[in-house]
């Protein structure tokens, strides 16, 4: 969508500042102020960054807050929330080669591939409250309930700020479950014909036996305990192993091998896939019985399918996770749920009974993988690009879960806070239960500064940029005990030691009971006992500060509190974060309208211009120092303004973020890569 503002004309031209980021102390005498001599009309996203006419009041945030209110009365509940969004969008066409080493040619798909889980919780006193922080753009949320083994879900539409679900049990039905035990064991072969079971829970590998042939494939009978999988070579075996007596039998000869596999239990078929093809096997001599075309694949070669518990089928494809939908023309179409630049090729995927979707990848030594099926968000669990420590050296080509219920097993609660251990994320701390994300369980935001304050800097907002992800460690009340903050320095254009610190606005600095993990070398920040800040009258801590020595260095800071708070008490994340400039302990940048510290200093008298007399931390104009971006942001190439790097940031900033709100997305034509970090 096209808009037009009245800029200068030709009498005088705005400029940004060329030079790098390594700043002198004056900027280059631009005044947006100046006479306008004549006028001319130009689009929007033409317009330089210090043309664009900011609405009064727009602090340039990307997110919106959420109060959520969930009402259940019912014992021995867990709910996940999740933000939720089904929007696909297709990029540019990509060329490939499938199975067979044809050239194919599709358009890439770009989603949102952040597992948004925003936390997990149980009713105290009947209801789980809290506050929330999520990007903009999202309408929805998705809000899962467990009770014991069964699970179930509601899309609830976004209308206010304020969240209020109330669980209504079904009338006239039994809505009790039984607790017993789940165990699940991973089993999973490879072309090098192996089999092989690894332990989800502890990533425990084993080794099971050896298969007459190698193989991609992999279907667990779990009624009849019965594993099979096709031979990867002509003529294609139907391979069925007895995991009681433990022994191998071939039924009979496919005719055609493929990567999908995977038995359904509703009707005691294999189902097997490859390419764009779905068919159906009886296991019982290897016979072909029906075949639908599936519409909608992005990339046709590799991946996997499953049924989840509500028989649902979902594939992958080396494109991501698709679900089958039946279209009514006696076929499947393919819709797609996740895919923005996954760095792996999906070869394999499993529901446990937790319904939590496991995928291997196309490797050597392989990673096994969750992801969400309703964000496509994922996590690498185990294997070499873990955080694990597990590896197994090995190629998994397929997967297939066993699940084994002991109806008369107790789920224990091992430390007797409530919560039973299968559903307590802190099964052996009394004082911790559950977690609440910011922005997601597997995603980033970004804080992202100019350094120059208060002059006009390049507005490339690459001086000091910080990944971050906030996990709120709750108890069995939902209320917090500690806070755990990871981030990341990801950019650090600067040329001047920079530190970062954050200011929780709620919280005196009696309220923390200890801070550690920070990263302090330059000896001008004062640390109290308790790790914050000294002479602060809230709750302040420096994580680092010498930003030069934090690039590309994953570090945890964790902070507990002496009484558990309310999650509102805590506040939003990421606070209220800010950056001290060049080991000047009073000069602090900070996002737009937010206060200083008590440490902080608004110098008015500075050599030069001075941009931003009244101390809001935006120009005359309205822009910004600093960003949040509830998102993993790539930051523009030195002294490229974020406006050229980013094609959407304009008609986003001038229309006070109503327009194109995840614009920092990896979406068509959003982005000028080349103008962009590597």
């Amino acid at each position: 969508m096209k808009t037009s503002q009245i800029i200068l004309s030709s009498a005088f031209m705005f400029v940004l500042m060329t030079t790098s980021c390594v700043k002198d102390t004056i900027d280059d005498g631009l005044n947006p102020d100046s006479e306008i001599e004549g006028e001319v009309e130009t689009p929007t996203e033409e317009l330089e960054i210090t043309q664009l006419q900011i609405p009064n009041g727009f602090a340039f945030g990307t997110e919106k807050e959420l109060s959520i209110q969930i009402n259940d009365n019912t014992n021995d509940v867990i709910y996940d929330v999740y933000a939720y969004n089904n929007e696909i969008v297709y990029g540019e066409d990509i060329t490939f080669l499938n199975e067979e080493g044809e050239e194919k040619t599709a358009p890439e798909v770009v989603v949102d591939n952040l597992n948004h889980i925003l936390f997990r919780g149980a009713p105290s006193g009947g209801k789980i409250e809290h506050s929330v922080v999520i990007p903009s753009y999202y309408e929805q949320l998705y809000i899962r309930r467990k009770e014991g083994i069964k699970y179930s879900s509601s899309i609830i539409d976004i209308s206010s700020n304020r969240i209020t679900y109330t669980h209504v049990p079904k009338a006239g039905k039994n809505t009790s479950v039984g607790k017993g035990i789940v165990e699940d064991y991973l089993y999973c072969v490879n072309g090098s014909a192996e089999l092989f079971q690894i332990d989800p829970v502890t990533g425990a590998y084993t080794f099971v036996s050896d298969m007459p042939m190698g193989s991609y494939t992999a279907a667990i009978d779990k009624q009849n305990m019965l594993l099979y999988s096709i031979g990867k070579s002509s003529p294609y075996p139907l391979m069925k192993y007895d995991l009681v007596n433990d022994s191998w039998e071939t039924v009979g000869n496919v005719g055609q091998g493929g990567p999908r596999l995977s038995y359904n239990g509703a009707d005691g078929l294999l189902y097997f896939s490859t390419n764009s093809k779905l068919y159906t096997i009886d296991p019982q001599n290897a016979n072909i019985i029906s075949n639908w075309n599936i519409s909608g694949l992005d990339k046709e070669q590799g991946g996997d399918l499953d049924f989840a518990a509500d028989g649902t089928i979902f594939l992958c494809s080396f494109s991501g996770l698709y679900r089958l939908d039946s279209n009514g023309n006696g076929n499947y179409d393919a819709i797609r749920i996740s895919g923005e630049d996954l760095p792996f090729s999906p070869t394999s995927m499993t529901f446990d009974s937790n319904e939590e979707l496991w995928l291997a990848n196309n490797s050597s030594d392989s990673n096994l993988i969750v992801m969400d099926t309703q964000t496509g968000g994922w996590e690498y669990r185990y294997g070499p690009n873990s955080t694990s420590g597990i590896t197994f050296g090995r190629t998994i080509n397929d997967l297939a879960t066993l699940s084994v219920v002991d109806e008369n097993a107790e789920d224990l609660d091992s430390d007797g806070d409530g919560i039973t251990d299968s559903n307590d994320e802190y099964p052996d701390d009394p004082e911790k239960a559950f977690e609440q994300f910011t922005p997601s369980k597997y995603g980033w935001g970004t804080v992202a500064f100019e350094d120059l304050w208060p002059y006009l800097g390049d507005y490339d907002f690459n001086d000091t940029a910080i990944n971050y992800r906030f996990v709120a460690v709750l108890n069995s009340d939902n209320m917090a005990v500690q806070l755990d903050i990871h981030f990341e320095v990801t950019s650090d254009g600067a040329g001047l030691i920079n530190a970062f610190g954050i200011e929780m606005e709620n919280i005196a600095p009696s309220l923390i009971e200890s801070v550690t993990g920070t990263v302090l070398t330059e000896s001008y920040i004062n640390v109290a006992a308790n790790g914050t800040e000294q002479g602060q009258d809230r709750a302040v801590f420096v994580l680092f500060d010498n930003n030069e020595t934090m690039v590309n260095v994953p570090t945890t800071v964790i902070v507990k509190f002496t009484t558990p708070i309310t999650t509102t008490q805590l506040g939003l994340a990421p606070f209220n974060p800010f950056l001290i400039v060049d080991r000047d302990r009073g000069r602090e940048i900070h996002l737009p309208n937010r206060p200083k510290t008590s440490l902080g200093v608004n110098n008015k008298s500075v050599e030069g211009v001075n941009h931003d007399m009244d101390g809001n931390f935006t120009t005359d104009s309205g822009l910004p120092w600093a960003i949040n971006i509830v998102h993993n942001f790539i930051p523009p190439k030195e002294s490229v303004p974020v406006n050229q790097a980013y094609n959407f940031f304009n008609e986003w900033a001038t229309s006070g973020g109503e327009l194109y709100q995840d614009w920092y997305k990896d979406s068509n034509g959003y982005r000028n890569e080349s103008q962009l970090q590597d």
